[in-house]
């Protein structure tokens, strides 16, 4: 059997006050209940602890050397549970995030700067990566939130719907599609197109709707950043296909972009988590302060 704190806490007031009496008052114990736990201590680690006179107590050797590991043992109790109401009270702890990079961009960077100022002790890490690898950190236990489109066949992760967005055509200024207030997917065909990366979950919505209705993209070559379709569209080398809060991110001068339609892709962006796995409570604070934000928006783009 192990020492109780009680014993621990007795043994230290006692061999500070090598009295009974002041000890008694220090841990607030009655003498008869302070010496039964020194007692119990002592048939605990097989010896005594203090050597008893008619005036006071004092410590045996072995006493001696134990009283520096039991004054380590209930510092390291009292700092686990001072730590551990940290936590709780949100004072400290950690949160790490996974995210599509239109999220990590487009959506976060308020929703991060708000809980930084309610809980500024609490550490932030944001990964900006593709779909499969949110759900893959999720559900490794890598991050404890993710947000991205939903998982498809994952009975582990739950899904939380946060944006309804749709997807816009991007060209540059003066070109002639910029003329219709709408443009038909089948338009795409024929232009140049600059496409996203093919593990990315935008770029596989687009060549599914383009194998749908059976036209072919003209691509000109497929890049990892959505600032990089951005600049070569604007110069002039072809025409793109983002989501409406990924063009926010990179609207300037040099293009424009109209609502794609028949057929109108929704996309809808959200929040994952484990499904069986209770998150910390600094985790449980964003997650509440997420919803409180009111993200249930759909784009303001009509089908």
């Amino acid at each position: 059997m192990n020492p109780s704190i009680k014993q621990l806490k007795s043994f230290i007031a006692v061999a500070r006050s090598r009295s009974l009496a002041e000890a008694s008052e220090r841990v607030h114990l009655s003498q008869p209940a302070l010496s039964i736990a020194i007692r119990k201590l002592e048939e605990t680690v097989g010896g005594p602890l203090f050597a008893r006179t008619t005036r006071q107590l004092s410590l045996t050797p072995e006493g001696e050397a134990f009283l520096p590991v039991a004054l380590r043992l209930l510092n390291d109790w009292e700092e686990a549970f001072e730590d551990l109401g940290e936590l709780f009270s949100k004072q400290r702890g950690k949160i790490t995030l996974a995210a599509l990079p239109t999220l990590a961009a487009g959506l976060l960077p308020d929703i991060i700067a708000g809980f930084r100022e309610r809980y500024p002790r609490i550490n932030l890490s944001l990964h900006d990566v593709l779909a499969d690898e949110v759900n893959l950190q999720v559900r490794e236990g890598r991050a404890d939130l993710g947000f991205s489109v939903p998982p498809l066949a994952s009975e582990d992760l739950a899904f939380e719907t946060l944006v309804v967005d749709r997807y816009v055509l991007v060209c540059p200024l003066g070109h002639p599609l910029l003329g219709q207030t709408r443009v038909r997917w089948e338009q795409l065909a024929g232009h140049s197109f600059i496409g996203l990366n093919r593990l990315s979950s935008v770029r596989q919505d687009i060549d599914r709707v383009m194998e749908e209705i059976g036209e072919p993209l003209d691509i000109l070559c497929d890049v990892n950043q959505i600032a990089t379709v951005g600049r070569m569209v604007a110069a002039g080398l072809g025409i793109s296909v983002l989501p409406s809060l990924s063009f926010r991110q990179i609207a300037n001068d040099g293009i424009d972009q109209r609502p794609l339609v028949v057929p109108a892709i929704r996309r809808e962006l959200g929040m994952i988590m484990r499904r069986r796995d209770p998150l910390s409570a600094a985790a449980s604070a964003l997650q509440e302060m997420i919803r409180e934000t009111g993200h249930r928006t759909e784009s303001h783009h009509s089908e």
